[in-house]
């Protein structure tokens, strides 16, 4: 009886299969504890510092030494000033220091966060003064404000009613505690935030443009307010606007865990 040989075949990827070595359990928790470790150790957390007023700035604006930018056409003025989380909680300080409870509508008040060295945002604000003692009347329109940064990102001002839908998520009952702070935060936003309101010649206005969080790449940027309303015809509709532009500029970096602070982009001193 004749013998049959059974030959086997080997695909050029069997013959490479034979040699892929699979690794043991101790192998792979450490390719994982390595994996775990590289990772922290080049882990960061990006920071950015407050808003400054650029070295450059339009015609006829003005930087002031308490960071504010004015722009003054004959006695007609419009100044914006960045405003800080810090300053916000000291002007409305009974409403900043109840932690998570805080009814300041522009900050989280005093609540702790776990993060070090960092801060946590709820809002970008500007404080907005207009004084107009040389035209018959003007008008800044805060719906018309925006933030466009030197990467390409842009940030409309948000209105009280914008706000006001932010804020409603977070009652729990139209009744009670929760909705008292609700409503305590709406009168303050009603008071303090620009309106926009025609002003007349001897007339001055303030209040607050409401802007959404900056990203973290964000370093450079314009505010910019359109159509500013100089004039109107005897129909009341706009003759004469212009376009005022004004730049900021902040810090930005890295902190990493091992106590290194790298900064990123440092602002053009004045």
């Amino acid at each position: 009886m004749p013998v049959v040989h059974h030959t086997t075949h080997e695909t050029p990827m069997s013959r490479f299969s034979r040699h892929i070595h699979t690794p043991g359990r101790a192998t792979l928790a450490l390719a994982l504890l390595s994996t775990v470790f590289g990772l922290s150790a080049c882990a960061y957390r990006t920071f950015a510092g407050p808003l400054l007023p650029a070295e450059d700035q339009g015609q006829n604006m003005t930087v002031h030494d308490d960071g504010s930018v004015v722009y003054k056409l004959d006695r007609f003025e419009v100044t914006l000033r960045p405003v800080t989380d810090a300053e916000l909680n000291r002007t409305f300080v009974s409403a900043s220091t109840a932690g998570h409870r805080s009814t300041n509508p522009f900050t989280f008040g005093d609540t702790p966060f776990p993060a070090p060295d960092s801060t946590r945002q709820r809002f970008t604000v500007f404080q907005v003064s207009v004084k107009n003692y040389s035209l018959p009347k003007v008008l800044v329109d805060p719906a018309k404000g925006i933030l466009i940064a030197g990467n390409g990102r842009e940030y409309p001002s948000l209105s009280f009613q914008q706000l006001e839908t932010y804020y409603r998520a977070y009652i729990l009952g139209y009744r009670g505690n929760e909705y008292h702070r609700h409503r305590e935060r709406l009168d303050m936003m009603r008071r303090t935030m620009l309106h926009g309101d025609v002003i007349f010649s001897g007339q001055e206005a303030e209040g607050y443009l409401v802007f959404s969080v900056l990203h973290d790449d964000v370093a450079d940027l314009e505010l910019v307010l359109e159509d500013v309303v100089l004039r109107f015809n005897y129909l009341e509709e706009p003759t004469e606007s212009i376009r005022l532009a004004y730049a900021f500029d902040r810090q930005t970096g890295r902190l990493y865990p091992d106590g290194r602070r790298v900064v990123t982009h440092e602002p053009a001193s004045r």
